[in-house]
């Protein structure tokens, strides 16, 4: 149910077709998993999106390591887009994992759609990638004010988010219900971004 939601919300949008759901379906037997904030949207008794973490963590020049988390795929099926379920499901996501103690996440994401959810640079929290870039699409919240203070940090993104575009492939084509794969200039935009750094 909720990998056809994401397949549904995804496809064509960052490329002709799309792995986000395959990415949902291994990622709940990965032990960076967090199943507290496995979290649906309900409308009316039915799933109409979902969001899903994981673990991540960030180390600080002195060694120090924080483990903060990143949450990925977030859908929304695309008859209820714009209407700010995905809002209203992320504001919700927020509240668990800082009841769980977390107070940082980190994703890769388009700003338009996270600055309005208190996402921003992460440059400005001086939180690059290993080799030093601060990619323009990686964002970071502060759940707890002044958690990424007084330290520079680098982002290690759980392996979970490393798989097989061969078998992602194969999952699509084996779901079901054919969708048309097509070039479309959301898909430029979002190649600009993602190799866009700060």
């Amino acid at each position: 149910m909720v990998e056809q939601i994401i397949r549904r919300a995804f496809y064509n949008l960052y490329q002709p077709g799309c792995h986000e759901h395959y990415l949902a379906h291994i990622l709940r037997t990965h032990p960076d998993f967090v199943p507290e904030l496995d979290l649906v949207a309900e409308l009316d008794g039915r799933v109409i999106g979902n969001i899903m973490y994981t673990r991540s963590r960030l180390t600080a020049s002195d060694g120090r390591e924080k483990p903060i988390l990143t949450f990925g795929p977030v859908g929304i099926h695309p008859d209820f887009q714009r209407r700010g379920y995905g809002k209203r499901l992320m504001e919700a996501s927020f509240r668990q994992a800082a009841a769980l103690r977390y107070d940082a996440i980190v994703i890769f994401g388009d700003p338009h759609n996270y600055v309005s959810r208190g996402f921003v640079s992460c440059k400005r929290h001086r939180v690059s990638l290993e080799d030093g870039r601060y990619p323009a699409a990686m964002l970071v919240k502060e759940l707890t004010p002044g958690a990424l203070a007084h330290h520079a940090w680098i982002y290690h993104q759980s392996p979970a988010f490393d798989f097989d575009e061969a078998e992602a492939a194969r999952f699509d084509d084996a779901c079901g219900e054919p969708l048309e794969k097509r070039v479309l200039p959301c898909q430029e935009t979002f190649y600009i971004l993602s190799g866009a750094s700060l």
